[in-house]
């Protein structure tokens, strides 16, 4: 079993020994720590957003959330069951100090987590989150008295709410959109996307085939949203004769489209389709991380446009994008961020950009993916042992490759003229991560290979 403790917040499986699992005293700990480092700006009172996915342990950990926030001293507008982005909406529209969403995202049911917003909705720093490190560690927090205690207000209508804000985004054209007249088959993985996702789409008139929408966090197959847990989705796409398939994870920050003959149309192009059409109407730069498919680099150049990588992780995509005063950005695995609405991977806004595409060009999912740079990639990891130092591994390869153009801001990516490789240490782990990126999946496959045997060989 497993605890990670880091300064993005605090995920594990639920259950068993304090310290090696995620338990109550655990939760407790780093909501009350959260709540310190938002009363070191002197506001009073304080006031936060809270939701959760629909897994199983949700509305324990949840309850125990909104109670220690409440002992802080700290309002609660609890949003129940919800979304990561709606969470993250709801915290700019009510002026809020932070929001707190208990998921755990891609991950298993036995898992669950806590992500930490701070009060413009985005994920808190890298010193924010430090601080919250060393009030678990270090510090003896300082409870509310009677006549200070905070109170909790119950809103259930952010979905709603979200889900309004994102039909009025400049760009997308609801009456196109609801002309296309689409039937689509839905795949909710059993959490808050099966009421968010449906939601959205039977406002624009299309006919929606509800496949694992019942939120109750019982999920009907591994949670992520890659290809080889989406062969139910695909099949039933062909079954109904649909013209398009989406699928989100538990919290509906990441987003993959089926195409209308039963095929994925790939997580990485998700963000692609989506940059496509903002920058046909609007010229300016996009971000994507490092591990991310190249050819949004390329549709991006395509506009007369310029494209940057960053960091993997979303807080490293947000960073950059504002560096960047960037008009759309995101990550590969499906997740698109427009800080129109706000900086934080958003599936609603991402089917609303990519329905509305396929509104102004006429053209099926499958023409429209077919208009895209065709690439392929594959994802693998070698385990060391504990002692083995993996930076000086890397730096090796480094230097085996220093005539090729390479990135070491986050771990090694090495690009060479029509593939590149990306080299990660994992945070809780002593593996190296391999992403690798080529014109065929046979070539993608062989790079990887490559570079697994050259790892084994210098290490």
């Amino acid at each position: 079993m497993t605890l990670i403790k880091s300064i993005s917040g605090i995920r594990g499986t639920v259950g068993g020994l304090t310290k090696e699992n995620l338990t109550p005293l655990d939760i407790v700990k780093y909501t009350t720590a959260y709540a310190q480092l938002l009363k070191e700006k002197n506001r009073s009172p304080l006031k936060v957003i809270t939701g959760r996915d629909a897994r199983i342990s949700g509305p324990m950990i949840h309850s125990l959330v909104n109670q220690t926030l409440v002992g802080m001293g700290v309002n609660v507008i609890n949003l129940e069951l919800s979304t990561t982005p709606t969470v993250a909406v709801a915290v700019t529209m009510e002026k809020a100090d932070g929001g707190i969403i208990i998921t755990a995202s891609h991950n298993p049911k036995e898992w669950n987590a806590l992500k930490l917003l701070n009060s413009s909705g985005e994920f808190i720093n890298f010193e924010e989150g430090r601080k919250i490190l060393d009030f678990v560690e270090f510090e003896n927090p300082l409870y509310s008295k009677t006549d200070f205690l905070g109170k909790i207000t119950k809103n259930e209508n952010y979905i709603d709410k979200h889900i309004e804000t994102a039909l009025n985004l400049k760009f997308v054209d609801n009456e196109g959109v609801k002309k296309l007249n689409f039937k689509v088959v839905v795949d909710g993985v059993n959490s808050s996307g099966g009421i968010a996702i449906p939601k959205l789409l039977r406002k624009l008139n299309f006919q929606v085939i509800e496949l694992n929408c019942i939120p109750n966090g019982v999920f009907s197959h591994n949670p992520e949203p890659i290809q080889e847990n989406l062969t139910e989705i695909c099949n039933a796409v062909k079954h109904y004769n649909a013209d398009l398939g989406i699928a989100v994870d538990p919290d509906v920050d990441r987003l993959v489209f089926v195409d209308e003959n039963g095929i994925l149309f790939g997580e990485e192009y998700t963000l692609v389709a989506c940059a496509d059409f903002i920058l046909s109407k609007e010229k300016g730069s996009t971000v994507s991380n490092l591990s991310s498919t190249r050819a949004l680099a390329e549709i991006t150049k395509k506009h007369g446009c310029i494209h940057s990588y960053s960091a993997v992780g979303e807080l490293n995509v947000v960073l950059e994008m504002k560096k960047e005063k960037a008009i759309i950005g995101g990550e590969g695995n499906g997740g698109v961020i427009l800080p129109e609405l706000h900086y934080g991977r958003d599936a609603i806004v991402g089917i609303l950009l990519f329905l509305s595409l396929l509104a102004e060009r006429q053209i099926s999912v499958s023409e429209l993916k077919a208009t895209y740079p065709n690439y392929y990639m594959t994802k693998d990891k070698i385990a060391f042992d504990e002692n083995l130092d993996l930076d000086k591994i890397l730096k090796r390869i480094a230097l085996k490759y220093k005539n090729e153009k390479l990135n070491i801001e986050d771990g090694l990516k090495i690009d060479f003229n029509d593939k590149w490789v990306h080299l990660r240490k994992s945070n809780t782990e002593n593996i190296i991560r391999i992403c690798t990126e080529a014109k065929t999946k046979s070539l993608a496959d062989e790079l990887s290979v490559n570079f697994m045997n050259n790892i084994r060989e210098l290490a």
